[in-house]
């Protein structure tokens, strides 16, 4: 007979697997604060991804020619396939995917504050593609190595069209900056607004950070905040400059000691509100979001019926 494994053993098991910078399978022991903690960064993010949909979705029909329109709505379509993808993944642990959507509707559960704030101009869709998207990228790129197996599988996927997306961004900002003076000032003005929330991407300042120890300890995450933050702003920096485009930060300059750039401090008051509830548009991205939540509601329980009726 085959004996039965201890908790003590199953524990000594999963660190084994760890310390071997191998995957956590679905079917493998683990402990629960591990399968909370990834049901909780999992379904952040899956939120991230559908919420993330509302800030460019109002301007497919506004968008000023039939090109951008359809890239717009190709971009748009693949954000809500990664929201699928990772609401996938998080029932691998055994969350329920309604459960989540509930969880975020009621304010259980959180997403980017990045997805808090508005999008008055066209030049809002480039910059989230260039800056969101490439914070995006740098963020989710070691999340490809992550511990837990199906996350990172996805993020594989999701990392090349995410790529994908912020060339597109690029673009359409470069376009811009060859058009007219106001095409011109409507790129830099949405810059201005977009570059402070896009480092507050990465989460708070390390010494400040609940979950980056534990996480990197489980091998969740590969950097800390800060680390990524610096990674993402040297990596941004010669772009804006190709670009022709300047960021909102007097302190920003090169560091010949560090080879990396130094930036001024982050108002992370803003961030605490934002995520507390009380940005530009979070009561209206959670209420577009349950209303959809409502709208569609006739269409799962068509779905839940006809499924019983095929089984039956």
């Amino acid at each position: 007979m085959t004996a039965v494994m201890t908790e003590a053993e199953l524990e000594k098991d999963f660190e084994h697997t760890l310390s071997r910078d191998q995957r956590i399978e679905p079917r493998d022991w683990l402990p629960e604060a591990y399968r909370k903690t990834m049901v909780r960064q999992i379904a952040q993010h899956a939120h991230s991804e559908i919420i993330g949909m509302q800030p460019e979705g109002k301007w497919i029909t506004m968008a000023p020619s039939l090109r951008r329109k359809a890239i717009l709505l190709a971009k748009v379509q693949d954000e809500a396939g990664h929201g699928l993808y990772l609401y996938s993944a998080a029932e691998t642990l055994g969350a329920d995917r309604a459960d989540l959507t509930d969880k975020l509707i009621s304010g259980r559960q959180k997403y980017s504050s990045i997805f808090n704030y508005p999008t008055p101009t066209f030049a809002d869709v480039g910059v989230i593609g260039w800056l969101v998207d490439g914070a995006a990228i740098c963020n989710q790129v070691p999340l490809c190595r992550s511990s837990y197996g199906p996350y990172a599988r996805g993020m594989i996927r999701i990392c090349k069209e995410e790529s994908f997306h912020q060339r597109q961004g690029f673009e359409l900002l470069m376009t811009m900056m060859r058009g007219t003076q106001a095409q011109r000032d409507m790129v830099q003005d949405a810059v201005n607004r977009w570059w402070w929330p896009s480092l507050m991407m990465f989460g708070p300042p390390d010494d400040d950070s609940p979950n980056t120890a534990q996480s990197m300890a489980w091998k969740i995450k590969r950097h800390t905040n800060d680390e990524l933050r610096q990674r993402y702003v040297d990596m941004s920096v010669p772009q804006a400059e190709a670009l022709g485009v300047t960021f909102p930060d007097p302190e920003l300059k090169w560091n010949a000691e560090r080879e990396s750039y130094d930036f001024g401090p982050i108002d992370w008051s803003e961030l605490k509100r934002v995520i507390s509830g009380d940005g530009p548009c979070n009561a209206e991205r959670i209420a577009n979001r349950r209303k959809a939540q409502e709208d569609g509601a006739w269409v799962r329980e068509a779905a839940t019926a006809h499924a019983k009726k095929k089984e039956a």
